[in-house]
């Protein structure tokens, strides 16, 4: 039986089953398993030709170390970059994602802390790393993508097209369960960190598609079956868009990109959707959902071929899962919880007909709620709030990082298990209710507040087309509760109205104090808040106003 559950050999197996089959549509580019098997394989053996691989073995190394070389992927959303991804795997390196929003001090934090040793980019990004080339002397390779922009080569660097065609598509060496996948995470509330997981792990905890497998060939037994048709909306730079890629590829799936992935463009996307007869598209919360259901009111599409939703990385409120349903009434809805750091947790279906509710969820087994002081396991219906926790196939830590890959994957007993930092309790029936992130928690008066439950309370009135909620200085209380709303186009509110709405669903001393109304709130390109500008906007405002008002 073959136990090798690594991305690269999955993959493989996958193709020589089924080889005819379309695996990757990008614009006009059609690319069966045999194709995106032929080109991930060259890409492996540029890699390899630039002495890039795996130098050390995992048995001889310690949790927050690597022993392969890593390729950062600076990409927008293309085959490109899931190309990037298996033929780094087929080389025995280790792909990581860019923040491709990341201002030059960001990325030559990133490049250096990631021990970079080749970049795969689009041409649009040549100038940026022009001025920090100098500064990078561990990138041995530059892989420039082709993109609209026609910006010339960048001295030294490789193109990309030209690279694959000038090299063999030798099948790969014994590929390795150990081997790395590598995920950066942070930067909107700290530095971002990589993540180190064995492949099998990430497998496991959140790249298997419908359920884990435990051989390659009950893998390539259901790939056999009638594949879906999967649209991963977001930057596949966020683990939500990748993961979905790599599931439904797990599964012998098709993986659709958007014509327009640079920005969200809701008519593309259901455009999208109508052209390939998608099954299943992934989205990241209100941030996504909110702009493609104010697109159905404009025009129509044919979505018949549209089974599931999903939604990951930020939360679908119960609103918007509402007017989703009611004008597409055959539809399925996915929340997915889960983080860089533990993989998918819990989930949560929503059928036609059905409760919607937000930040309640079923559990994935591996799953659990760890006491506040983390000696013990919380039984359903406990009245503690304790910390959302995996345990089995998690991480091995932080790269180049033992202090936190201590604090965040701590042993108990003997036991370990990874605690992302997001706060929880199990009810009696033995549903998951998330709180919030420990991280963006806000003291005021002694009492914790959880800024992501007043974020989806304000979202229930229907003046709301956005909030972000932070604490900022209060002299009574420490820290007090406020609000940054955009308002939907012509709607007008009160914040007496606005606090109202908020209070039939949080107690009072959560409602916000101070509510700022703002043209556009600042989010990742993924739909995840940016609290750092948050913050940094509000106490602005709040230093020269002591009170938001309502727009006329």
């Amino acid at each position: 039986m073959d136990t090798c559950l690594n991305l690269g050999h999955i993959h493989e197996a996958i193709a020589r089953a089924v080889p005819d089959r379309e695996c990757l549509v990008f614009r006009d580019r059609r690319l069966t398993w045999s194709e995106v098997t032929d080109r991930t394989r060259r890409l492996a053996s540029v890699l390899r030709a630039h002495g890039l691989g795996c130098h050390t073995e995992r048995g001889r190394l310690r949790n927050w170390e690597s022993g392969q070389d890593h390729v950062a992927l600076y990409l927008y959303n293309g085959n490109e970059y899931l190309e990037g991804m298996l033929g780094a795997y087929k080389a025995r390196t280790a792909a990581f994602n860019v923040n491709y929003r990341y201002v030059e001090e960001e990325l030559l934090y990133l490049l250096t802390n990631s021990d970079a040793r080749a970049v795969v980019f689009h041409a649009s990004f040549a100038g940026t790393l022009a001025h920090l080339r100098a500064r990078l002397p561990k990138v041995r390779l530059w892989l420039q993508v082709a993109d609209e922009s026609d910006t010339d080569l960048l001295p030294g660097a490789l193109d990309y097209e030209e690279a694959l065609a000038a090299a063999r598509p030798d099948p790969p060496p014994a590929l390795c369960p150990d081997d790395l996948y590598i995920l950066y995470t942070g930067g909107t509330t700290g530095m971002p960190k990589g993540v180190l997981w064995r492949q099998e792990d990430i497998y496991r905890a959140a790249l298997s598609g419908l359920q884990p497998k435990s051989s390659v060939e009950e893998i390539v037994t259901r790939a056999k079956d009638a594949p879906l048709r999967a649209l991963p909306a977001p930057p596949f730079m966020h683990g939500a868009a990748h993961w979905a890629a790599f599931s439904f590829w797990n599964s012998g799936g098709t993986v659709v990109v958007q014509s327009q992935p640079r920005h969200l463009d809701a008519n593309d996307l259901w455009t999208t959707v109508e052209r390939e007869k998608v099954n299943v598209m992934t989205i990241v919360g209100d941030a996504f959902g909110r702009p493609l259901l104010d697109q159905l009111g404009e025009r129509s599409y044919d979505l018949s071929s549209l089974q599931m939703l999903t939604s990951g990385g930020a939360i679908l409120t119960a609103a918007l899962k509402r007017e989703f349903l009611e004008r597409l009434p055959e539809l399925r809805i996915l929340d997915a919880l889960g983080s860089s750091e533990s993989g998918a947790q819990a989930s949560q279906v929503t059928v036609p007909g059905g409760r919607t509710s937000t930040g309640d969820f079923a559990f994935a087994s591996g799953n659990l709620v760890l006491s506040e002081d983390l000696s013990s396991v919380l039984p359903a219906g406990s009245p503690e709030q304790g910390w959302l926790a995996r345990e089995g196939s998690i991480p091995l830590g932080y790269y180049a990082d033992p202090e936190k890959t201590a604090r965040t994957f701590p042993e108990i007993g003997s036991r370990r298990y990874a605690v992302p930092g997001d706060r929880a309790r199990i009810e009696a029936d033995g549903t998951l209710r998330l709180l919030g992130r420990d991280s963006v928690t806000i003291n005021t008066g002694g009492e914790k507040v959880f800024a992501e439950e007043v974020e989806h309370a304000l979202k229930h009135h229907t003046a709301v087309y956005d909030a972000v909620v932070v604490g900022t200085p209060h002299p009574r209380f420490g820290q007090q509760v406020t609000a940054i709303v955009r308002l939907r186009e012509g709607a007008s509110v009160t914040v007496d109205e606005l606090r109202g709405a908020a209070g039939e669903h949080v107690a009072a001393f959560k409602l916000p104090r101070s509510v700022l109304f703002v043209d556009e709130i600042v989010r990742s390109p993924s739909g995840k808040a940016d609290y750092r500008w948050a913050k940094a906007t509000a106490e602005r405002v709040l230093a020269g106003s002591a009170q938001g008002s309502a727009p006329s």
